[in-house]
């Protein structure tokens, strides 16, 4: 095929244990999966069914690093996620077949600019651009299912600069990943690339130009990010 312009590069994360890479074709975002971060934002988890975001696949950042601080922002969150590799596509997955379409698991930052969604929520607008901007999804490897299972609980936390700020367990989880899996799927088409990222316990916080941060979900990985000082 002949492309018209150069086409933009393919965002990929690498493999624990292989040479290859795993391909990332969409990130989907499970909101307030975590009963107390839904109450820190205003919200009753007792009276909402499951609900969906994404992310563009050029928003990942493999490995995390040393990241610009992002523009138009004076309240950047953290809100640290496992993230499920789906490895076998298909629609309306049955919640006792979810897991056999799971590749593998990762440990992510779905960062966000709160004011900017502050904003948008109170303007009854989309909040795409608080939380689809460039870099805004570090990401770690991917660890195989194969070599793990599938992680049912297990801490899942951030340090800022060495202070706890998020810490959970992923048995807190409103919905399970098969439960998530098996909704999402009703309303789109599951492919391999795509990425669950299964929601954030409560606890997040703004962040700094000059913080660093260590996401930990026990059993899967960690991810380390820098933000450059102003």
């Amino acid at each position: 095929m002949r492309y018209v312009i150069e086409p933009p590069p393919e965002a990929v994360l690498p493999v624990r244990g292989e040479e290859g890479v795993f391909p990332v074709r969409r990130i989907w975002c499970v909101g307030r999966n975590f009963a107390d971060h839904a109450r820190e934002m205003g919200h009753d988890p007792d009276r909402e069914p499951p609900f969906f975001f994404a992310k563009p696949a050029s928003a990942v950042v493999p490995g995390g690093g040393t990241l610009p601080f992002p523009v138009q922002t004076k309240d950047l969150h953290h809100e640290i996620e496992m993230v499920v590799a789906i490895g076998k596509g298909g629609r309306d997955i049955a919640a006792a077949d979810a897991l056999s379409h799971v590749y593998g698991y990762a440990i992510g930052l779905d960062m966000t600019r709160r004011d900017i969604q502050a904003e948008a929520k109170k303007l009854s607008r989309p909040w795409e651009l608080s939380k689809g901007f460039d870099q805004s999804c570090p990401i770690s490897e991917i660890v195989p299912a194969a070599r793990i299972g599938h992680p049912e609980k297990g801490k899942i936390e951030v340090t800022v600069n060495g202070k706890v700020q998020q810490t959970g367990d992923l048995n807190q989880m409103i919905w399970s990943v098969p439960e998530s899996i098996a909704y999402l799927s009703r309303y789109v088409e599951l492919l391999p690339g795509d990425l669950l990222m299964t929601g954030t316990p409560s606890g997040v916080s703004s962040v700094k130009p000059g913080d660093a941060l260590h996401g930990v979900c026990e059993g899967v990985g960690e991810i380390k990010v820098t933000y450059q000082a102003a």
